[in-house]
């Protein structure tokens, strides 16, 4: 995600900026700078235009940085992030306010905690802007983002749209900081339900000698009609650039799937909203995993029919 999002942060930021990034794995940044390379020696950019540069820590890349966008696996990743730019005392002040965009799914609590210990130690603001989209739409530059942010001045809304558009085509902004990841969790919990039900009626319809892509093609014009149906379809053939049609490679890991449904029904917990289906599909989940980890979480549909015989 990460790495698609920033191509196009790179493709779209002004001749004059910098990019700088960082990774724990360094052959993705080896192989980001000299992508970068030869994409401008390709169109012929001037030297050092939209340069790209590397950070040996998040503090250094901080310190040099105008506008920190963060994309990490869970909510301990992004707080060790955080906690390194922010332990060693204030940052070097530039003349424009710093601006973190943390794009990571992670619960509420921990979003408002970082956000908290950006606003009392005064390094910037701090925006929760989770993706909607996917590897795909990271790499077209389609993602949709929900963030929150502090809407006391149109200008820092402004600012975060803007660069969020970069990387994306939508850009809602949901509320005060913690309303992005909300709302994003509020939306894969659905997905996580959609998925399952779409799994078993696929299941369901086939071993009633239904043809898959006619009832696909039916639920799609009907009132079943979602997207891990219409898109992301989990029977193999039925969507050829689904994952399912590729052994369930790529796309959104059956593992993130489950992660993002925990911190859900955490959240809800917190706020003690009862969720009536969460507990059978954390079940689910947590056995698909065990037994499909690394795959796309349409791998449901194979883990059905395997447990269907």
């Amino acid at each position: 995600m990460g790495y698609n999002m920033a191509k196009n942060l790179r493709a779209k930021i002004p001749e004059t900026d910098t990019l700088i990034i960082r990774d724990v794995n360094e052959e993705n940044m080896s192989r980001f700078v000299k992508e970068a390379k030869e994409i401008a020696r390709s169109s012929g950019a001037a030297d050092g235009a939209s340069e790209v540069l590397v950070a040996q820590t998040a503090r250094e890349l901080a310190e040099k940085s105008s506008v920190i966008i963060t994309s990490l696996p869970g909510p301990q990743h992004v707080k060790d992030v955080y906690h390194s730019i922010l332990r060693d005392g204030d940052l070097p002040t530039l003349e424009e306010e710093r601006l973190f965009i943390d794009t990571s799914t992670i619960d509420p609590a921990s979003s408002k905690e970082i956000a908290n210990a950006i606003q009392t130690t005064s390094q910037g603001r701090f925006v929760d802007a989770p993706v909607s989209g996917g590897v795909v739409g990271a790499r077209a530059g389609t993602l949709c983002f929900m963030f929150g942010a502090t809407s006391q001045t149109g200008q820092l809304l402004d600012r975060v749209r803007s660069v969020l558009l970069m990387m994306g085509k939508k850009a809602w902004h949901m509320g005060a900081p913690g309303a992005g990841v909300s709302g994003k969790l509020a939306n894969n919990y659905i997905l996580a339900i959609n998925n399952i039900a779409t799994a078993e009626a696929m299941n369901l319809g086939m071993r009633w000698g239904l043809d898959p892509k006619a009832l696909t093609e039916l639920v799609n014009s009907s009132t079943g009609r979602c997207w891990p149906m219409e898109v992301n379809n989990p029977v193999p053939g039925v969507v050829e650039t689904a994952p399912a049609s590729r052994g369930y490679e790529g796309g959104f890991g059956v593992s993130l799937m489950n992660k993002d449904l925990r911190l859900a029904i955490t959240a809800a917990e917190e706020s003690q909203t009862p969720l009536a289906l969460a507990d059978t599909a954390q079940k689910v989940y947590n056995a698909v995993e065990e037994e499909h980890r690394g795959k796309d979480f349409s791998v449901v549909y194979k883990w059905l029919k395997e447990h269907s015989q």
